[in-house]
């Protein structure tokens, strides 16, 4: 074998050996972070059951699920890392990069922005609590329960049973509503509207009778009278069967007194 053909042999031979240890690597990673996830959600839940004497709180049960999720992306960036560490090449783009840190470290935190804002905007999530798993919450137009809360994004189930996925920054920096926090009940809250001429004082006093609620004249316009019904209080889940139920019943005593017109 000639000296050229011997070297190919052993840089080929070197490369396998590179990429079976870094996918080694990866696999004992990811199979150490799967493992170490179940546990602790299998003791976690126990021993916070154990602690609180009774079931998992919602605020419990937030921060454990963040712990599981940030441990386990901690355990699979090194595993990365050790495997991108068995190849010569990218040692050397590293070095190269931190011997250059300034201009990496701007280009880096450029690119992932968003990511890294999403990601520290879930830690203060889970510290400060705004909303948990299992809250009822409004967040700008949509309304549902939180069904997770991970690194970066939060869950929202509607009452339809959609899924909504809103980043963890949006919530951090906006506006939330949560009918949770508190008493965990929530005040029902109906608009109907009146056309322009339409009795609205008669309308009052027919919806207090129908809904045995309170009844006021929350605007007027050009185009008519919006009469807000509401005042009972139930729990967030019931909340918009409830609020259905009142709507059409409203909507229905209105058009049998003559306030409203019948649909053609």
């Amino acid at each position: 074998m000639s000296p050229a053909d011997l070297g190919s042999s052993i840089a080929a031979r070197s490369s396998t050996e590179q990429w079976v240890s870094a996918g080694v690597a990866i696999a004992v990673a990811l199979l150490v972070a799967l493992l170490l996830d179940r546990a602790l959600a299998r003791r976690g839940r126990a021993l916070a059951k154990a602690v609180t004497g009774g079931e998992l709180s919602p605020e419990t049960d937030t921060r454990l699920r963040f712990i599981r999720r940030l441990v386990y992306a901690v355990i699979v960036l090194l595993g990365v890392a050790v495997a991108l560490s068995n190849f010569a090449s990218i040692s050397r783009l590293a070095g190269s990069l931190l011997a250059s840190g300034a201009i990496a470290a701007a280009v880096l935190g450029f690119a992932a922005r968003q990511t890294l804002a999403n990601f520290v905007a879930g830690i203060m999530l889970a510290v400060t609590q705004p909303l948990r798993v299992g809250d009822w919450v409004f967040v700008e137009d949509q309304y549902g329960v939180v069904d997770d809360i991970r690194l970066n994004y939060t869950f929202l189930r509607t009452s339809g049973g959609q899924q909504i996925v809103i980043p963890n920054e949006k919530l951090a920096s906006g506006v939330l509503r949560n009918d949770t926090l508190g008493e965990g009940v929530v005040g029902l809250d109906v608009s109907i509207w009146l056309p322009a001429g339409a009795d609205a004082g008669l309308a009052v006093a027919v919806l207090q009778e129908e809904s045995e609620q309170s009844v006021t004249v929350a605007e007027t316009t050009a185009e008519g009278v919006r009469l807000a019904v509401g005042g009972e209080r139930c729990a967030p889940p019931e909340r918009a069967a409830r609020e259905a139920d009142l709507r059409l019943r409203c909507l229905v005593r209105l058009r049998a007194e003559g306030l409203l017109a019948a649909p053609e």
